[in-house]
């Protein structure tokens, strides 16, 4: 018997995307991104300051912060405010921020610092990958806005990137996987990638048994496709945003 996903879609097909522009008035740069059910807000903020190891270096540096919201799952997830991030939130953060450095010119920052915080409204699988591919939006309006006044010289994006899960359930290589797809995977993916269709990332793990290289291959092939899709999205979204 044929695999059939809950929501109906094929197996090579992504979730209902949509990426609205300058969700947040005050930042630089701002998008909701919805994939199905996963909702995430991602905005791009500006410091005029850099950590210690790049003062006088005439560079500046792209971080991100990551959070859930309480009830964006079922269950309530308390706030990490007092008891400090998780080594999961750890990890996004990380990864977002990885990502995003691979494709920022630095140099045309200057000594100033790009904060990309990410806050998940609804959870339903796949969050920290919408999380990059929102960023990337929220980051090349704050430069194109920034551009427009004057506050740097050149634009800050030097490539696109997104990002998108892939897994292996009941051994049928799936698509942007939704909650109850990830939860059984029988192998997880996350894959970022430039809009050139070089690799900054691939995070893949075996929940049981071992995969094989040409699962691994079909894993990669079926991400770079859903990848040129959102790519596409993003280019559409940044060239009918306005940026004040």
């Amino acid at each position: 018997m044929s695999f059939e996903r809950t929501d109906g879609r094929a197996l090579n097909e992504l979730r209902a995307v949509k990426i609205a522009p300058g969700y947040l008035p005050y930042a630089e740069g701002s998008v909701l991104i919805e994939m199905g059910l996963t909702k995430v807000i991602c905005s791009a903020s500006l410091d005029d300051r850099v950590p210690p190891f790049l003062r006088n270096s005439g560079q500046g540096w792209v971080t991100a912060e990551y959070a859930m919201l309480p009830r964006s799952t079922p269950q309530r997830k308390p706030r990490e405010v007092l008891r400090g991030p998780s080594g999961r939130t750890h990890e996004i953060q990380r990864l977002i921020g990885r990502s995003l450095r691979a494709v920022v010119d630095m140099k045309a920052l200057g000594e100033r610092t790009m904060t990309l915080d990410c806050d998940v409204l609804q959870a339903d699988g796949g969050t920290r990958t919408a999380a990059i591919t929102g960023s990337y939006v929220a980051l090349a309006l704050a430069s194109k806005r920034l551009l427009k006044k004057g506050r740097i010289s050149r634009s800050l994006v030097l490539e696109q990137v997104a990002a998108i899960s892939v897994g292996l359930v009941d051994n049928t290589p799936l698509l942007d996987l939704k909650y109850d797809e990830d939860s059984r995977a029988d192998v997880d993916m996350n894959v970022i990638c430039t809009g050139g269709g070089r690799f900054i990332e691939v995070q893949g793990t075996a929940e049981r048994e071992p995969f094989t290289r040409e699962q691994m291959d079909q894993l990669l092939a079926l991400a770079t496709r859903g990848i040129e899709d959102l790519i596409e999205l993003q280019k559409e979204t940044i060239a009918r945003a306005d940026v004040g």
